[in-house]
This record gives C-alpha cells, sequence and structure tokens, in this order.
C-alpha cells in the first residue's frame, strides 16, 4: 500500500494527556506507511455560524489538514460519559459549512483512553455516532477500549507495556487494512 496520511485529533488538552502519549504510542507503532500526524485542536475558538462564511485563519488551517489527510484517527478521553466539548466543536468546525465537510469519506477509528476500568466506552460511541453523521466511515473491528492507562505506562510514563503494545500495533494494523478498503 501507497502511503497514506493519517490526521490524529486528540480530544484533551491536558499538557500530561494519557491520551496524547497513546496517541504518540499509536505514532510510534504504526505501520511505516501510516503518516499519522497530530491534528492540533486547541486554538480553534468555539464554533459559531455567524463567522462561519468568513473563518478565522485556524478552522481553514485545521479544515485544510483534515481535507489533506487520507483517514482520521480520533483518540479521546470521556467526559461525563461522552465525548469532550473541544472533540465536539472540532468536528463541527471540519464539518462545516456542509457543502465543504473536511470530513466526508475520509475511513476513521477510534481509541478511548481512561484511568478507569471501562475505558470511554460512552464516549467511543458518541464519537461514532457524530462521525457517521459527518460521513467518516468508522472501523468497527477492532474496538479500542483502553482503561486502567496509568497501569499500562511503563516507568517513563510515557511509553506503554508489552500487552499494550501488541494491543495498539494490532490495532493499528487493523486500521491501515481498514483505510486500503477506501
Amino acid at each position: 500500500m501507497e502511503n497514506k496520511k493519517v490526521a490524529v485529533i486528540v480530544g484533551s488538552l491536558r499538557k500530561e494527556s494519557f491520551n496524547r502519549k497513546i496517541a504518540n504510542e499509536m505514532i510510534r507503532l504504526a505501520p511505516k506507511n501510516l503518516q499519522l500526524k497530530i491534528v492540533e485542536i486547541k486554538d480553534l475558538g468555539f464554533f459559531n455560524e455567524d463567522i462561519e462564511k468568513s473563518p478565522p485563519q485556524e478552522w481553514t488551517d485545521f479544515k485544510n489538514e483534515i481535507k489533506n489527510s487520507d483517514a482520521v484517527l480520533f483518540v479521546s478521553p470521556e467526559y461525563n460519559r461522552t465525548l469532550p466539548g473541544v472533540l465536539k466543536n472540532a468536528m463541527e468546525i471540519g464539518s462545516r459549512p456542509p457543502k465543504e465537510n473536511s470530513w466526508k469519506g475520509k475511513p476513521g477509528a477510534i481509541a478511548t483512553v481512561s484511568p478507569s476500568a471501562i475505558g470511554g466506552l460512552g464516549a467511543n460511541h458518541n464519537i461514532r455516532d457524530a462521525a457517521m453523521s459527518l460521513d467518516i466511515p468508522m472501523m468497527q473491528q477492532p474496538a479500542a477500549y483502553i482503561g486502567g492507562v496509568k497501569d499500562r505506562l511503563l516507568e517513563d510514563a510515557i511509553t506503554v507495556n508489552e500487552a499494550t503494545e501488541k494491543f495498539i500495533t494490532d490495532f493499528m494494523i487493523a486500521f491501515e487494512k481498514w483505510i486500503q478498503r477506501f
């Protein structure tokens, strides 16, 4: 398969985010022909339809990053049993105006990461629902609910343990195959 650009959207803004750490591990462990890049959402500002016709440069840059990618990978925490507001905001910005939906047709996958045991199950499903309305064909299996993340990181608090590394590697191989279908 030829090289594919994958936009990685991290749904947490926290400096020491477990999600960013897992996203970086996904980048490290991905098949070599997947060129993963974290596309930042922290400077987007709130979506507002009033400024949609003359969007800020941050919106335009973000939309272009998504448009120029071949696929998208969401890595997100769960807040109050749903997706973080900053992630939903980024999804809205990327989809607007409707005839300029940057997400349309790009194969996607989701990994939710949490210190809790259920690994962000609610957020994973909410992201999947939102992605469906944005016309992002989402990989169904394997599902990635990475719970107990603190126990999955090694002493450096950055890299994952052997079992988690194998899971992430297998997940990324499956995602590569999913992208090939498109």
